[in-house]
């Protein structure tokens, strides 16, 4: 549909969008594309970087190493070096 579009439907369109708007409102609106523009490629980076690091820390087929401390028992808790004063 696009493809068949010409020079001269560009000069058209431009010609309506302009006496839409006006010529004042013209930069506000080119301004208001443009951060929404900005915006909307910082989220697709966001997205992509996030999904691709999420893809590299866990492979699929990586398996998790046998702990050998868990088959041990666990471990014992550590105690306060300091004495306890209970006579409040």
């Amino acid at each position: 549909m696009l493809a068949n579009l010409t020079g001269w439907h560009f000069v058209i369109i431009l010609f309506i969008v302009l006496l839409l708007f006006g010529a004042p409102k013209l930069p506000g609106l080119a301004k208001s594309v443009g951060e929404s523009m900005k915006i909307f490629k910082k989220e697709v980076r966001e997205v992509s970087s996030d999904s691709d690091a999420a893809s590299t820390a866990a492979p699929a087929d990586a398996t998790p190493a046998p702990a050998s401390a868990s088959a041990a028992g666990p471990a014992p808790a550590a105690e306060a070096t300091a004495p306890r004063n209970d006579t409040a």
